[in-house]
């Protein structure tokens, strides 16, 4: 069991390390809302602590649902700072060890599924076409990502075909058809 003393040494350092001094450590302690806010300004900190290093301090966290939304965030974060799928995948690696200690297993595979949807979004990003097996492989959240935002005609026109749901189909159809010149 995380104890209260350990919780609040991991706040403290972790705190100190993003230069949050504005945190009060004892409500954060108290209150996983507080943890929360605080994690996200952390990990938003242009001097955030390695991703691997903060992501061992989040799975720790003694309320499950923080410390899974605090590492998805974390993967997040990491995969907005690059557009380089191959710069992402250290880090990525990094998060993904860490994010095995959560519990339950759905968390982890959670974790692990975001990564495989950010490396995908990546690669697509960098112009590479998916395989159908790829993109039926993305959740739900990631096939709408594509279909949202995707600038490639040939991800829209794969999407607007096997696309996972009718939303995501439509969505990728009329965005293809938008893009012709």
């Amino acid at each position: 069991m995380y104890e209260v003393t350990t919780l609040r040494a991991d706040l403290t350092a972790l705190f100190e390390k993003a230069g949050l001094t504005d945190v009060e450590v004892d409500a954060a302690v108290a209150d996983e809302h507080v943890r929360s806010a605080a994690y996200r300004r952390v990990i938003a900190a242009a001097v955030a602590p390695d991703p691997r290093e903060l992501a061992a301090v989040l799975v720790r966290d003694p309320e499950p649902l923080t410390a899974k939304t605090a590492v998805v965030e974390l993967v997040d974060h990491v995969a907005g700072e690059t557009a380089d799928p191959a710069e992402f995948r250290r880090p990525a690696a990094g998060i993904v060890a860490e994010a095995d200690r959560l519990a339950p297993e759905k968390d982890r595979e959670f974790v692990r599924q975001r990564v495989r949807d950010w490396e995908l979004w990546l690669e697509t990003e960098n112009g590479r076409v998916p395989e159908v097996a790829d993109l039926a492989s993305a959740s739900d959240w990631m096939q709408r990502r594509l279909a949202d935002f995707s600038a490639s005609r040939q991800v829209l026109g794969l999407l607007a075909e096997h696309g996972r749901t009718k939303k995501i189909r439509n969505t990728a159809a009329n965005r293809a058809k938008s893009a012709m010149p």
